[in-house]
């Protein structure tokens, strides 16, 4: 990304009443590469990735409901259900099937998910740590009761409910704090996302632009197996991707690679990557997402 590189067309589609944005990096006349971002994040985190994939590729960024550019739930609540549907109808409405996508985290859990229901639907996927919560930490939540679930997650709304958007007096603190989020982030990265991912305020501070309803998890979803006979109805050719220094498992090591039997899926490891491998690996990651696109 350079100050001279063509940025992308914002457009909105509507679900479920949600006014929701998305990003168009133009060449609609090239296969159709869908960019999913993950929590608490934004469409524009995509931006390298794009860039480099834009001449080969008509790349469509969607910001999730809540996040970024998108109307926030007006109900403060926020489903695996209500996300895999706006992925369905943008897919959906702008007639992109069968499409490829690239997703990271929650929007790797959400594609994922979307691949099973119609894997008819998906070329390619490419999902970044989106297999959600390891093996363990499913058993030890499977062990709480439904009321227990249900005041957890009360208590967790109410909470809140009262918990106002972080205000940062100035956009250098905004970008100090996501520097602290990703260690791995050059001063670039980091102040390009940062830039793309606050709103200014009235007064002139500035706030994050997803909503804080966005962290609760809700107190029930699909069941294990249910999600696991999901991944096994996947039938494209499937590139599942972890960095060594992140803390989420991989499926290799906990097993879950197994339930991808039908569609023979890959897992690559990045050295000196976390969470976001698309930014602490750039280059490497391009490379590899490359060679299997």
């Amino acid at each position: 990304m350079t100050a001279t590189t063509p940025g992308p067309t914002s457009r909105i589609y509507f679900s479920q009443r949600l006014r929701l944005h998305y990003v168009d990096w133009g060449n609609p006349e090239a296969p159709p590469l869908l960019l999913v971002h993950g929590g608490r994040d934004h469409c524009r985190n995509w931006d390298w990735v794009a860039a480099d994939l834009r001449r080969d590729w008509h790349v469509i960024a969607p910001d999730l409901r809540g996040h970024g550019d998108s109307q926030w739930s007006p109900d403060g609540n926020y489903s695996m259900a209500g996300y895999i549907y706006d992925l369905a109808q943008l897919i959906h409405q702008q007639g992109l099937a069968p499409v490829t996508i690239v997703a990271h985290s929650l929007g790797g859990n959400i594609s994922l998910r979307y691949a099973g229901i119609y894997p008819e639907q998906v070329r390619k996927l490419v999902a970044i740590e989106g297999l959600g919560p390891s093996p363990k930490m499913q058993a030890e939540r499977a062990k709480k009761t439904i009321d227990s679930r249900m005041r957890q997650w009360i208590d967790e709304q109410r909470g809140l409910s009262g918990r106002l958007p972080r205000r940062y007096a100035s956009i250098e603190d905004a970008f100090k704090r996501m520097q602290e989020e990703n260690k791995h982030l050059s001063p670039e990265q980091a102040r390009h996302l940062t830039q793309h991912g606050v709103n200014q305020n009235e007064d002139g501070t500035y706030s994050w632009k997803f909503d804080n309803y966005v962290r609760a998890w809700a107190p029930y979803d699909m069941t294990n197996e249910d999600v696991e006979q999901l991944w096994s109805r996947i039938s494209c050719p499937t590139l599942l991707i972890y960095g060594k220094e992140s803390w989420a498992s991989n499926p290799l090591d906990d097993g879950r690679i197994r339930h991808f039997a039908k569609a023979g899926a890959k897992v690559v490891s990045f050295e000196g990557a976390g969470h976001w491998v698309h930014h602490d690996r750039l280059d490497g990651f391009l490379a590899e997402l490359r060679g299997f696109i």
